[in-house]
């Protein structure tokens, strides 16, 4: 092993989202760190030109914002660039490869965050993803993806026998994980997504909300494998730390039936009805940080309007139709 690259939250995973991971010398390994987070996102030519191959093993979450995949596109590009073999230690999707949600991200979205025209919720596993770029995007890397053995597209995480080890420190459980397919698009509003507590991403609230009020109109929906509960909550870090929040702790009942965007986006639609003096997108470099989560800026505008999230899910049915077509000639797994 000549260096190593390491992703968003470092090489053991214990930096927190958004922070700039320099690259260093590993004592431990005897082997040179790059990071490619924060002063490159792509695996340096001349580094990577006199390797035999470069070997991607990364845990991911089956999330489009999840960085993780936006590395793996970088380094299925930067390997084109340099002529070398890519293997692909493949990982399994831990929320199945048979649910697929959410909208399309339209080109003017990409970003680190939204890296290629797939849905939030895509039900690929990396080997998986990482063909589909090399032929959508023309990248003609040699690829040679090591499979998984025993895994098929209904299973779940936990349906396997590995063991949870956290990709970053807010997705501390499964759990987390899933219902991050929704939650994080809180990170886009000046509601707290749970990060500083012990349930980040299941808890959801702020200072100004009424936990009561707030579960009985979630509840009223009648959301398929959900419920919610009222609670209290102190961050210790991020948004409203060390402030009381009031808010609700997410319940999946049935994770087969649970849509976590869909639920993610009627928790939003409700908040804002309920404090429109209060709720606020976050909007920062001319960009609302929402729109570049979820990939558009229609989503938003029509909660501003008031449409129903069944009305704004037909928005993008046709296009996640057409997707999940495509993209089933890249399956290497039933």
């Amino acid at each position: 092993m000549k260096v190593v690259f390491s992703p968003e939250h470092g090489l053991m995973g214990d930096f927190p989202d958004g922070v700039k991971v320099k690259s260093y010398f590993d004592t431990d390994f005897n082997v040179n760190v790059y990071s490619l987070y924060g002063y490159r996102y792509e695996p340096p030519i001349d580094v990577i030109k006199d390797l035999d191959a470069v070997i991607y093993d990364i845990q991911d979450v089956g999330a489009r914002w999840y960085t993780f995949i936006s590395t793996l596109y970088h380094t299925v590009r930067s390997c084109s660039k340099a002529g070398v073999k890519l293997y692909i230690l493949d990982r399994p999707n831990p929320v199945t490869g048979v649910r697929i949600e959410g909208p399309i991200l339209e080109d003017s979205f990409r970003s680190f965050i939204g890296i290629y025209n797939i849905p939030v919720r895509y039900g690929l596993t990396p080997g998986e993803l990482a063909c589909l770029y090399n032929v959508e995007e023309n990248f003609s890397v040699d690829i040679d993806v090591i499979k998984l053995n025993g895994w098929s597209r209904r299973m779940w995480f936990d349906d396997t026998d590995l063991l949870w080890i956290p990709p970053s420190p807010n997705i501390p459980t499964f759990m987390s994980a899933l219902i991050y397919l929704g939650t994080c698009l809180f990170e886009g509003t000046n509601i707290s997504e749970g990060r500083g507590t012990t349930k980040p991403f299941e808890y959801i609230g702020a200072p100004w909300i009424n936990p009561r009020k707030l579960t009985i109109e979630l509840n009223k929906i009648g959301m398929k494998g959900v419920k919610f509960r009222p609670i209290y909550f102190r961050p210790n870090a991020s948004k409203y730390s060390d402030e009381k929040c009031g808010g609700i702790h997410i319940l999946v009942t049935d994770r087969e039936r649970f849509k976590p965007l869909e639920t993610a986006l009627h928790i939003i639609s409700i908040i804002r009805k309920m404090y429109p003096d209060k709720f606020e997108w976050r909007y920062s470099g001319g960009k609302y940080w929402f729109d570049m989560l979820i990939g558009n800026n229609y989503v938003r505008k029509m909660i501003e309007e008031e449409y129903d999230v069944n009305e704004i899910k037909d928005r993008w049915i046709k296009d996640l139709n057409r997707f999940k077509e495509k993209v089933k000639k890249y399956f290497l797994y039933t």
